[in-house]
């Protein structure tokens, strides 16, 4: 059976009540919405359907919600919003398993100056000096860096302490004003790979949809539908949690999928813009073991 590919959001609203949506790549590129986005979400609203923003933001949720008002999307717009931050600084807070039990107090933080708030309310002593952490948290790259060889080397000497690390943000990479830009999960990647130990918080992993359906409040799961760009993060999260999902194809695998990379998923000046082909995506997404619902070029109505 072919990929379904819709023209927008308002050709499968009917059959669900709740909508849970991904936030970078899917509403907004980091700094505005996309064009499709205010109208989207003010017609969900106005439907009585019942929304979760969910994020891999390594940042509390309240935090995301402002800069998400900065960058042009109301509050009201939305019914809640949850982060991987919000779950990290939850687990950290409450230490509410063995793992987090285990950690110790005296932390090496990763991350740029903009996410120091994820460390407070925490009980924990930030230390600058490796050979003094008790564990790693991941949070970031300093300023938008493509390549993970800043921080290998950290990396390679946290890993010869077998130093646990807490990752903040489940995602790989991110676009930020069209270009591609590592995130904490590669981080993560490259420290399991050299035999390190990672706790993952965010998308896809199950804890987080565990609180977005919470948040909606719905007994029939059935009835919820997961939106976003990324078939590693989104759409096996929405796998995972047991959920439907529609793939929004203009976000990170733009490129893969056929699309010209460019300002709101849209050709740069003078480009002739791609079809989207619906042979890319079943492919990719067959490869990954995944199967959306449908798929559609950007969010929009």
């Amino acid at each position: 059976m072919s990929l379904r590919i819709i023209p927008g959001l308002g050709e499968l609203a009917g059959d669900y009540d709740g909508f849970i949506l991904d936030l970078w790549g899917v509403l907004h590129d980091g700094s505005r919405p996309f064009p499709g986005t205010i109208e989207a979400l003010t017609r969900l609203k106005a439907l009585g359907k019942r929304t979760v923003v969910l994020s891999n933001a390594p940042r509390r949720a309240a935090m995301v919600s402002e800069r998400v008002a900065e960058i042009g999307i109301p509050r009201d717009l939305y019914g809640a919003l949850h982060s991987s931050g919000e779950e990290a600084w939850r687990h950290l807070s409450n230490r509410d398993d063995p793992f987090f039990r285990a950690l110790g107090k005296r932390c090496y933080f990763i991350g740029p100056k903009r996410d120091d708030p994820l460390m407070a309310g925490l009980d924990l002593e930030r230390v600058d000096d490796l050979a003094r952490a008790e564990f790693l948290l991941a949070v970031g790259p300093e300023d938008w860096e493509e390549s993970l060889a800043p921080f290998a080397e950290t990396l390679k000497a946290a890993r010869a302490r077998d130093l646990p690390m807490v990752c903040a943000n489940a995602d790989l990479v991110v676009m930020h004003k069209g270009r591609r830009s590592i995130c904490a999960g590669a981080m993560a990647e490259f420290y399991e790979r050299i035999g390190g130990k990672v706790r993952w918080h965010g998308k896809p992993y199950l804890s987080v949809y565990q609180t977005c359906f919470e948040l909606l409040g719905l007994e029939d799961h059935k009835r919820i539908l997961a939106v976003g760009d990324s078939l590693r993060t989104d759409i096996a999260g929405a796998k995972a949690a047991g959920i439907d999902s529609l793939l929004v194809a203009s976000g990170i695998h733009a490129e893969e999928f056929g699309l010209h990379a460019g300002e709101f998923g849209a050709p740069p000046a003078g480009a002739r813009k791609s079809a989207l082909y619906p042979g890319r995506i079943e492919r990719a997404a067959a490869a990954a073991g995944l199967a959306p619902r449908a798929a559609m070029e950007q969010f929009r109505w």
